[in-house]
């Protein structure tokens, strides 16, 4: 999915396991900004989050570097965080979501308090938090998914199965107003990413987030890559920083990210993006920029995920507001974009929204499903992996694939 499951890292430590990171202009508060970071997938009423991890959003303001071919972001130095803490559950009876108190600490050093599952939220320096139990906002067909990657060739339906029916994720939802967000060059544009890290002495970033799907398809599938086939690089991307990728294992990343993307430019049969003379695919630069750009001086816009980098591509001014929002299909925008340049016919996996669609008001995700044993077990085992060897055979990866 989106990011569930996304490596070693995430299957054994399911509360560091980021599922899904959002950015988008305030739908009511124009020029205000909304992140949204969720965590835990398949959660329940009994889940809680870590009393010993961090869940850290981080902003800057970013540039656009050039256009064209070699369109590229240059984030600023100047960066805002957002610490999310939250204390052991707290004693309660049968029913209901575990409570949990929580601090979120802003930039100026000021400390919002509040409690798990309060739809009011906390507020404080101009911003509005809450943490909780809400409906899964992801949405896909992902066996449909699982049988293209497996047999090289489209296999969605007009009608698809929503893998993620009547699941629920743990969410924190941050609404920052304008006056709190860091001064940028002329434009509105903010780059932004979500972590989880290690809370002790020494930090240790465990996952993060910005683009969805780049670690479970553009990473995760070994077999198209012929420099780096017996490596699992998700563990090893995730401690990356999101605004800058070091120069170790950069080339492994974008020997990764060539092969896939040109296997899946080819599951129509035509190619869309021929690669470089040295096997560079157009995109992998963009998207080694794993980070999301959202322009807040654009209204909200629920369908506009990659939009300013297909404009910087295209050489002209983008024209909505970028970022994702809860409601946005970004998989049949990746589908399209990956398969046929955006040039060809929208492709579509038959699953146009989440059990619950998203509000415009806060806390924005729709409330938690009721509790459906067989919808959760159904929704994991649609996660069972498959990849596909040089030889043809059908074998299991360590690690959930390719959601």
């Amino acid at each position: 999915m989106s990011d569930h499951f996304s490596g070693p890292r995430a299957l054994a430590g399911p509360q560091c396991d980021i599922a899904d990171f959002y950015a988008f202009p305030s739908p009511a508060r124009p020029g205000n900004l909304i992140l949204v970071m969720d965590v835990l997938p398949s959660a329940t009423t009994s889940s809680s989050f870590s009393d010993v991890i961090i869940y850290r959003f981080r902003l800057r303001p970013v540039t656009i570097a050039s256009t064209g071919p070699n369109a590229a972001f240059a984030p600023g130095k100047e960066e805002v965080v957002f610490d999310f803490r939250f204390n052991p559950p707290l004693p309660q009876g049968s029913s209901g979501p575990v409570l949990q108190k929580g601090t979120c600490s802003l930039p100026s050093g000021e400390k919002i308090p509040f409690m798990t599952n309060d739809e009011k939220g906390g507020l404080g320096g101009g911003c509005h938090v809450f943490a909780g139990l809400r409906s899964e906002p992801f949405f896909l067909d992902g066996g449909a998914l699982q049988e293209t990657m497996k047999t090289g060739r489209l296999a969605f339906k007009e009608i698809g199965t929503q893998s993620t029916s009547g699941v629920n994720i743990l969410s924190i939802v941050l609404a920052i107003d304008s006056a709190a967000l860091p001064p940028t060059a002329g434009g509105k544009l903010f780059a932004a990413a979500g972590e989880t890290v290690a809370d002790g002495k020494l930090e240790i970033r465990l996952e993060r987030l910005g683009r969805p799907e780049v670690k479970n398809l553009l990473l995760s599938m070994k077999q198209h890559d012929t420099v780096n086939r017996d490596i699992d690089l998700r563990d090893i991307y995730n401690l990356e920083d999101a605004f800058h990728v070091g120069p170790d294992y950069r080339g492994a990343y974008r020997a990764r990210m060539n092969a896939n993307l040109a296997f899946i430019d080819q599951l129509d049969g035509v190619t869309a993006w021929p690669l470089s003379a040295e096997g560079a695919h157009p995109l992998t630069e963009l998207l080694l920029a794993d980070f999301l750009v959202v322009d807040t001086s654009k209204p909200y816009s629920e369908n506009s995920y990659f939009e300013i980098e297909r404009a910087m591509l295209a050489g002209r001014a983008h024209e909505t507001c970028g970022g994702r929002s809860l409601n946005d299909d970004v998989m049949d925008t990746l589908y399209t974009l990956y398969v046929n340049g955006g040039n060809g016919p929208r492709i579509s996996d038959g699953v146009d929204q989440a059990t619950g669609p998203a509000s415009r008001t806060f806390p924005y995700l729709a409330p938690p499903n009721p509790p459906e044993p067989r919808a959760q077990a159904a929704f994991l085992a649609s996660q069972e992996p498959v990849q596909v060897g040089p030889s043809g055979h059908q074998h299991h990866q360590f690690g959930r694939f390719p959601m």
